[in-house]
């Protein structure tokens, strides 16, 4: 079996809501969808959850965008994946490393198709490529961004309604505001639902990060994401707190990981299928991280059901992967669970919804990812 035809496709979800953090400056949901196909007619998918803001530290890795990594998968990717296995995932990302330097999000979409075409091909779905079920039940952490305290409040009480037990509060732009939101979710959710807080690498020092976070503990949150930029900065808070620090914009490879854990900068990873670059170098990133003591979620940029599904299998194949899941529960519109837990979209481009149960997704044991593209509504929102 080899690799025939490669095909990106821009696409635009519908929002339900705006959701914003503190260093977005456009949508989420504009993203990029690939087809591999094969000479044998099968059909892997993958998704890049693009976003020009989105980098690591001091610009250490840099943002894309649909157009970027379209040229990139089209033109310097493609040329260098057709006519290979497309089962030889590891070989295939030393190809695409030789092909280009960086851009981790377009090679991780070409990982997940890659994952996708070997499952299919081998009747199994991906978790059991990358290790086997840990876990068949992945909970589920609700979102909820930049927004008036009074909103925040009321989403947190209807997610809480449909299930959820963990809620992730969005912060970094003003440090009162946050301590008050905090304050407010946790007087409202009572104390058996766990509180999470983002500031996006937000607060301007190491200081004013231990000062907020200090003032939020009375309200018993369960970490504090990436208060700060950098992870000697990082460090500094991490050392002054008794609250557990995530790292997030600071982790993107092992060796950032080995670096986070030399210098005691967090005690936990937020793991993505995206930032290493796939599925492959996603697992090393935890590995590193569960040799280092580190617990892990598996956090992402809210991707459609395509990125979703890797989300999952990487989360159900990985046993740091403890902690609740910043994965959205999708849901193409007129299917599959009412409500908002887990919903940022108002529709996706998926035939079928993710099974959702008291704040858990059901990894689906279908081969490959387990999802099929709805190709009316791939054309619906396609960007022309």
């Amino acid at each position: 079996m080899k690799i025939a035809r490669i095909e990106t496709i821009p696409i635009r979800l519908p929002l339900r809501r705006a959701h914003q953090w503190s260093s977005l400056t456009t949508p989420i949901g504009v993203y990029v969808i690939v087809k591999i196909m094969t000479d044998d007619g099968l059909v892997g998918l993958g998704e890049a959850p693009v976003l020009k803001d989105w980098g690591g530290d001091h610009m250490k890795y840099y943002g894309e965008t649909p157009q970027t990594t379209a040229h990139v998968i089209n033109d310097i990717l493609a040329p260098s994946l057709i006519g290979q296995d497309p089962c030889a995932i590891g070989l295939l990302h030393h190809v695409m490393d030789k092909a280009i330097k960086g851009y981790p999000y377009a090679k991780a979409a070409i990982d997940m198709a890659l994952y996708d075409i070997a499952g299919k091909a081998l009747h199994a779905p991906v978790y059991q490529l990358l290790g086997g079920c840990y876990r068949r039940r992945i909970t589920v952490a609700h979102s909820i961004g930049l927004m008036e305290i009074e909103k925040a409040v009321e989403e947190a009480l209807q997610v809480k309604a449909e299930g959820i037990k963990t809620v992730k509060l969005k912060g970094g732009q003003e440090p009162k505001r946050d301590v008050e939101l905090v304050k407010r979710v946790r007087e409202a959710l009572g104390p058996d639902i766990q509180i999470t807080v983002d500031a996006n690498q937000g607060y301007a020092t190491p200081k004013v990060a231990v000062q907020t976070i200090k003032a939020m503990e009375e309200y018993n949150i369960l970490y504090m994401e990436q208060p700060v930029e950098g992870i000697d900065a990082m460090a500094l808070v991490a050392r002054s707190v008794d609250t557990p620090i995530m790292a997030d914009e600071s982790a993107w490879t092992p060796q950032d990981v080995l670096e986070i854990i030399g210098k005691k900068a967090a005690d936990i990873i937020s793991l993505y299928t995206t930032k290493p670059g796939g599925l492959f170098k996603a697992k090393k990133v935890a590995a590193v991280a569960e040799a280092g003591g580190l617990q892990c979620n598996v956090n992402g940029s809210v991707e459609t059901g395509v990125g979703n599904a890797a989300n999952l299998h990487l989360a159900a194949s990985t046993a740091a992967a403890s902690l609740a899941c910043v994965v959205p529960v999708s849901t193409p519109m007129g299917k599959g669970k009412k409500g908002i837990a887990g919903i940022y979209y108002i529709d996706d481009i998926i035939a079928e919804p993710f099974e959702y149960a008291d704040g858990e997704l059901v990894v689906s044991t279908k081969p490959g990812l387990g999802v099929e593209l709805d190709e009316e509504k791939v054309e619906r929102y396609r960007v022309k």
